[in-house]
């Protein structure tokens, strides 16, 4: 992606600005925080076809995220293909069976138990899309020659972050899912070896039975997340 003649430092006039006054900025905070509020984890979902061009605007605003020395390290595989989103969900289910097996412990089992979780992955091939994160551990120049990438885990986090909140601006509801390990991925997807998988997405449409788990909307009080210094 990068050349190296053109890694300089050159600032550029701040493009856009935002003006707003202080009640516009508190009502825009307060709005905004209504609609992430409406966001819900589901794993029901329809098989209802979502346009290529919505995921790829969702997968732009994910790519505006910051990053360690703005490498960027992150690539997005969108899946729809049925043969493709088989073939993930056959490899995750056969991790997950052993998983549930006794490769986890017993305290995250039973952690798991109120969010109702199982090997059985249908969400894997009913959701139109699926979107795998992977994290990239090193770049390369346009001559080829390999360079680091920093920051890597804090970056792709908050790109996905980005990409969950772009999602269901677009109306969308998604599950993250993480089977472990996730090695598979790369062969599935032909990505290099540079490349880590960090998450599977399902994306799509709610189906009428979707639900949440009761606990899902047990959120912890501001004053158990933050601490203001005034």
């Amino acid at each position: 992606m990068f050349a190296k003649s053109a890694l300089t430092y050159a600032p550029q006039p701040l493009p856009d600005r935002a003006d707003y006054s202080d009640a516009e900025t508190q009502i825009r905070a307060a709005d905004y925080l209504a609609h992430m509020q409406r966001r819900h984890t589901v794993r029901d979902f329809t098989p209802q076809p979502i346009a290529r061009e919505v995921i790829e605007l969702c997968l732009k605003t994910a790519g505006t995220a910051p990053s360690g020395a703005n490498h960027q390290p992150w690539h997005f595989v969108a899946i729809a293909n049925p043969a493709l989103k088989q073939q993930i969900r056959d490899e995750a289910e056969e991790e997950e069976r052993r998983f549930y097996a006794g490769g986890a412990g017993d305290e995250w089992i039973k952690a798991l138990e109120p969010i109702g979780t199982t090997a059985d992955k249908p969400h894997l091939t009913t959701a139109p899309w699926l979107i795998v994160v992977f994290a990239q551990r090193w770049g390369e120049f346009d001559d080829g020659t390999r360079y680091k990438n920093y920051y890597v885990p804090e970056s792709v986090n908050i790109a996905t972050g980005f990409l969950l909140a772009a999602l269901h601006n677009a109306g969308l509801c998604s599950l993250t899912h993480t089977p472990n390990p996730m090695k598979f991925l790369n062969a599935a997807l032909g990505r290099p070896a540079s490349e880590k998988p960090t998450m599977i997405i399902a994306v799509g449409h709610p189906s009428q039975a979707a639900t949440v788990p009761g606990v899902a909307k047990l959120k912890k009080p501001l004053a158990d997340i933050s601490t203001v210094f005034e």
